[in-house]
């Protein structure tokens, strides 16, 4: 009954067709992957995309929590008695959290002046029905001294207490005060007295004023933040008079009632004390939730990017993590991200050992047949850039030097992932493989390293950290079946994010792999231990077996389609391997021909586009930054230099870019573009190569501010 529901609710308000809902639904509950459903079941989705297909299952959460909360809710009220038609239908027919709670609010047990059997004074008072008696002698009947009404006084307050109280909870004021307040009040922040004083990074929100509706996730958060590290306070500032207002049109019907003052003030007590104080914090709280999944969505755009940059490929690499006293821990791996040697040099202050590192380099270059240079970009990065580009010059060498975000290799070679990977290197060692192996194949490599140490987040400590890791994971899964992975060469850390797949059968397939050299068929996959039919069936068309006995198995076409292709060519007159890569073929293929039950037109289309180009790399060519080699700290740069950088975050105020100085700069949102942005993230990425001119400079504050060129 309850799936029913929630199957209407979702088609009411995703606006997708109820087989798309429903078909959707039952792959999700029959544990089908978010990527293996939008690549492989077009057909049952209506071509629905990963985003909508996590829209559904995220919806489809929370309104099975919502039903269940309800049941809950109409247990406890029927319990008491109280449970109406009419309040059952308000609450079978709530599709909010926060409204379903407000409804339940007048059923919690708590009033003390109830139990002082004040209530039908109170129920008096709200019917403002004309009353012959004398004030005096109504209330009178109150005063009950056993229970602690010693006074008419007290029974009044008691009866004013009640009332403010069942105002306060009355669901549609609630409703009302706190969709006016979201829309219309004025956010302030003020500094706390003993900050009052001080330098802080909050000090622009000292004396801070701004309409919380219009107010920037990036703002909310650091507000959020400064209150919590007691530095700031902050309110909620709107009209009250005209809220007040609105409370006395809806509840007082008759001026002339003995107890009209009574229940004005009751009315005035249930705002100020009541409701008010509670619903400002539920606003802002809710403009803080807001902010989150704003943050959370720039930091997975951000991480998206960054793992789907161009990868250098399959080249010998020498990776150079830098140093000034310890030295740069050099390199080389294979074509393969295969980890070769590693020695030291020392060619900067304070050693200079400028002639050793020369020669030591060289002979790698030599031995090796290296290809590209991979210099992380912390300390001494631009020294060590200088003295290997001389050496490139100097011996004519056909070998280019990167510099590479080097973000999270620290965390990678302490990392389990690293201890497995290489238990008998040095953490050293393990961060200069790193940056080498990040260069070859960010996807590859990035995938090892918690997200959050990568360095593309936006308050990214201050956001809800259980949904920041479900966006991060669903990115990162995203990120990894979208490009497809050698099976052969994949690290468990990788085939780990492959779909159906997971931590321990990756792990499985690497043992297996090693055990049994290399995998000549997708079939074989199939004797890793714990993979069976349904981990096959989600995994087996994101693998990919270069030079395998099956040419298919090195395309993105799932092995239940094999039998199509194969009839294809038999229709064709050649073998499939004859098909793949065979343009004139393949463009005599008849897609209607083919179309069954199990496999329509997208899926067909699909498999065309594949048969053109098997194994393709969606990601875009290898390109590099060329940073000004005259430029080497902050202190020489100018205002009005034209530069290369790269991008390394996007926030929704801007865009960060690294010059090769060890502070990057700042492309605010209205210096990206000669037009109008909402976003940022519309015309800049992560990793892109960009030419920025220098706008302002403060050395003191190491602030650099930019404009694209």
């Amino acid at each position: 009954m309850n799936q029913a529901i929630i199957i209407n609710y979702l088609i009411e308000e995703l606006k997708l067709s109820p087989s798309q809902i429903r078909n959707t639904v039952e792959l999700l509950q029959n544990d089908a992957t978010i990527p293996f459903i939008a690549r492989y079941r077009k057909e049952k989705t209506g071509e629905l995309d990963e985003i909508q297909i996590r829209e559904i299952d995220t919806r489809y959460k929370y309104y099975q929590t919502l039903l269940e909360r309800k049941e809950t809710i109409l247990s406890t009220i029927e319990s008491q008695g109280k449970l109406t038609p009419d309040l059952q239908n308000q609450i079978e027919q709530c599709r909010d959290k926060q409204i379903l709670e407000d409804l339940y609010l007048p059923y919690k047990p708590r009033r003390k002046a109830i139990e002082k059997g004040l209530k039908p004074l109170a129920e008096l008072i709200m019917a403002q029905i004309p009353i012959k008696n004398e004030r005096a002698e109504i209330l009178a009947l109150y005063v009950n001294p056993n229970k602690g009404v010693n006074s008419a006084e007290e029974a009044l307050l008691g009866a004013k207490d009640i009332l403010a109280q069942q105002i306060a909870d009355t669901a549609e004021y609630r409703e009302y005060i706190r969709g006016f307040v979201f829309k219309n009040a004025v956010l302030t922040s003020k500094v706390a007295k003993k900050f009052a004083d001080q330098k802080t990074k909050f000090e622009m929100y000292y004396n801070f004023s701004e309409k919380l509706l219009a107010s920037a996730s990036h703002r909310i958060l650091a507000i959020r933040r400064g209150e919590a590290e007691d530095i700031l306070k902050w309110e909620l500032a709107v009209n009250d008079a005209e809220l007040i207002q609105f409370l006395q049109l809806n509840i007082i019907k008759n001026k002339a009632f003995m107890f009209y003052e009574e229940l004005k003030i009751a009315i005035e007590e249930a705002y100020h004390r009541l409701m008010f104080p509670s619903i400002q914090t539920e606003c802002f709280n809710q403009k803080c939730e807001l902010a989150e999944k704003e943050s959370i969505e720039v930091f997975s755009m951000n991480l998206k990017n960054l793992l789907l940059s161009a990868p250098a490929g399959q080249k010998v690499i020498m990776g150079i993590d830098p140093g000034f006293r310890t030295g740069c821990k050099v390199v080389i791996i294979d074509q393969t991200g295969r980890y070769l040697t590693t020695t030291t040099i020392y060619p900067t202050e304070p050693h200079n050992k400028t002639k050793e590192a020369e020669v030591s380099l060289l002979k790698l270059i030599e031995t090796y047949q290296v290809s590209l240079v991979a210099i992380g970009n912390g300390t001494a990065s631009r020294e060590t850039m200088e003295f290997v580009k001389k050496i490139i010059k100097e011996n004519a060498l056909e070998v280019i030097p990167v510099i590479v975000n080097e973000s999270g290799a620290s965390i990678y070679s302490a990392s389990e992932y690293g201890h497995e990977e290489f238990p008998d290197l040095d953490v050293t060692v393990r961060g200069a493989i790193s940056i080498a192996r990040r260069l070859q194949d960010p996807l590859a490599e990035l995938v090892k390293i918690d997200p959050k140490s990568i360095g593309v987040g936006q308050y990214q400590h201050d956001v809800n950290q259980a949904a920041l890791k479900e966006a991060l994971d669903f990115t990162t899964e995203y990120s990894v079946n979208h490009v497809g992975v050698d099976v052969n060469t994949a690290s468990s850390a990788l085939l780990a994010h492959v779909a159906g797949i997971g931590k321990v059968l990756g792990q499985n397939i690497v043992k297996f792999r090693d055990q049994n050299n290399i995998f000549e068929s997708r079939k074989q996959l199939l004797k890793v231990p714990k993979l069976g039919p349904k981990a096959f069936e989600q995994c087996a068309g994101f693998l990919r077996i270069k030079n395998g006995k099956n040419p298919l198995d090195n395309s993105a076409i799932h092995p239940e389609s094999y039998s199509t292709i194969e009839k294809m060519a038999q229709d064709l007159g050649c073998a499939v391997k004859d098909l793949v890569g065979n343009q004139a073929l393949i463009s005599k293929i008849e897609l209607k021909n083919y179309v069954t039950a199990e496999i329509g037109l997208p899926t067909l289309q699909d498999i065309v586009t594949e048969l053109k180009k098997p194994g393709l790399d969606p990601r875009e060519e290898f390109t590099y930054a060329k940073f000004d080699e005259t430029i080497a700290s902050i202190t020489d740069l100018k205002e009005n230099m034209v530069l290369e950088g790269v991008v390394t975050n996007v926030t929704n105020f801007g865009a960060f870019v690294d010059l090769g100085v060890h502070q990057d700069g700042l492309i605010h949102i209205s210096k990206l573009a000669d037009r109008f942005i909402k976003n940022p993230a519309e015309v800049i990425s992560v990793g892109e190569c960009v030419k920025v001119k220098i706008i302002g400079l403060d050395l003191t504050l190491k602030r650099i501010q930019l404009q694209r060129v």
